[in-house]
């Protein structure tokens, strides 16, 4: 009901807008906003993020309401909802129908749970996010009291489907508190929702035993590779310089149990990556995975305190985004299936009316509403970022304590509210006239560590530069070449 309002009302208001401008011909201007691609070339979105070329003529002669019936563009502006001719009511419908498709994960809210169940870690990363702490210091550790508190409001949540993932430092190493999180949730699932289990780990110390634990549960992995084995013990030392091979033999015994494609992967960026774009892929086809996450740094724990974040800048990371989205899609060329992962997340909002729900990439952002951080001594976070910031010292995002305060209390805080409504994309200075804004997401926590506010500065914002940099890019393979169309709707589509 929210996101119908929602949608009802900024169509109204854009409708409102238009409606100022003088008609000489017989359609009428619908919601969009448009940037200058080159010299002779405009680019124009909608609301709904539909989107089309014109030439700076056609964009003139459009909002003068003299483009001619006979422009060859003129159909489609009509079918993507740019114009509507004098009396028509399906198109303001549709409209408004793509849009609440759009919003409607917002009246699912929290589905993802992140249960923090240790700082303890066998690895020593020099990026690191989450200020770990060494192995022997169990006080950093979540207990049964603790964790069923957090369960309370997990089962709380109105979302049809649950998600509870298992983070660290290195979950492993408290693998009990898991089997007890795992089993009270099973019980506690009286309504028979779908309920999903992830553990977070690197693989270095799974055992036998815990791989039929989650045989039997259910349970996914998720874990690190940043490329071939040098490139990965440099990035995650550990105790005898095996983290590559600890890794490639865990993941050899999770697929053996749990089956081939109930492991993921991430990789991290690092200043020795970018040079070794063609090597990361490389590896992850090696070993078998058919998608890649290509992730820059991000601006918390360790990663600040040892210069890792400042080592290159979002322009470097770019250029090592784009050489590695090259070969992949060569690769795609060539008959080998393979996504890019940030890439398909961006081009499902581009080329569908679905959000993918990457918290991320949300607007409102996904802080608290689309998942949210249970901490190992039952703080309770908007998000992992925001629980890595109060590592550093900053607890604006807390939302409260599962030992304290209630669901209400928690998921109706002021620090969140006021975040998400200050941050949201609509009406945010730099975000509301931007041609790319219907792809994009809100970024309060990483906007409040850069620049002290949730809205940030927008021109001076690396999360806005890499953004609108990878929107571009990605319209622009299209536009040149339409065997990238089709492999871009492969990935979205998982064909």
């Amino acid at each position: 009901m929210r996101s119908h309002v929602l949608g009802c009302s900024l169509l109204s208001k854009f409708q409102t807008i238009a409606q100022f401008q003088p008609r000489p011909s017989s359609y009428k201007l619908l919601p969009f906003r448009f940037v200058r691609w080159d010299d002779d070339t405009v680019f124009l979105s909608n609301l709904v993020g539909e989107m089309i070329f014109l030439s700076a003529v056609q964009l003139d002669a459009l909002v003068e309401h003299s483009l001619s019936p006979d422009d060859p563009d003129y159909a489609d502006l009509r079918a993507r909802h740019f114009i509507r001719q004098d009396g028509e009511q399906a198109p303001l419908e549709l409209l408004g129908l793509k849009l609440r498709t759009k919003l409607q994960g917002l009246a699912n809210f929290t589905s993802l749970h992140i249960f923090v169940v240790t700082l303890r870690c066998d690895h020593s990363c020099p990026y690191c996010q989450v200020s770990r702490q060494s192995e022997d210091h169990m006080q950093f550790d979540m207990t049964q009291d603790t964790a069923d508190k957090a369960l309370e409001l997990v089962f709380r949540s109105p979302t049809p489907a649950l998600k509870i993932e298992f983070q660290g430092g290195e979950p492993l190493l408290n693998f009990d508190i898991i089997r007890y999180i795992v089993g009270q949730a099973e019980r506690r699932n009286a309504q028979g929702r779908p309920l999903e289990f992830v553990i977070a780990t690197t693989l270095s110390l799974i055992t036998p035993d815990m791989l039929e634990f989650c045989r039997q549960h259910n349970v996914l992995l998720s874990t690190s590779l940043d490329g071939p084995q040098d490139l990965h013990d440099k990035n995650r030392p550990r105790p005898g310089h095996d983290s590559h091979q600890r890794f490639e033999q865990g993941l050899q015994k999770a697929r053996d149990t749990l089956g081939f494609d109930r492991v993921s992967a991430l990789m991290t960026t690092t200043l020795e990556s970018l040079g070794r774009p063609q090597d990361i892929v490389d590896e992850y086809l090696r070993l078998g995975f058919q998608s890649i996450f290509l992730r820059p740094l991000s601006p918390y724990g360790f990663a600040l305190r040892t210069k890792r974040y400042t080592a290159y800048n979002t322009e470097r990371w770019l250029e090592f985004y784009k050489e590695a989205l090259g070969y992949i899609l060569d690769l795609n060329k060539r008959g080998i299936h393979f996504i890019e992962h940030y890439s398909s997340i961006l081009l499902t909002k581009m080329l569908t009316s679905n959000d993918p729900g990457f918290v991320d990439m949300r607007n409102p952002s996904g802080a608290g509403i689309e998942a949210v951080v249970f901490n190992y001594d039952g703080d309770v976070y908007a998000s992992d970022e925001a629980r890595m910031l109060r590592e550093m010292g900053d607890a604006t995002f807390k939302m409260g304590n599962v030992h304290h305060h209630s669901y209400e209390q928690i998921f109706t805080a002021p620090v969140l509210l006021d975040a998400l409504d200050d941050s949201y994309t609509l009406s945010a200075p730099g975000c509301t006239d931007c041609a790319f804004e219907p792809y994009c997401g809100a970024d309060p926590i990483y906007h409040h560590a850069m620049f002290g506010d949730v809205l940030g500065r927008k021109p001076e914002s690396a999360y806005c530069q890499r953004n609108m940099a990878m929107f571009k890019h990605l319209i622009g393979l299209m536009r040149e070449d339409k065997n990238v169309i089709q492999i871009f709707r492969r990935w979205v589509h998982r064909c």
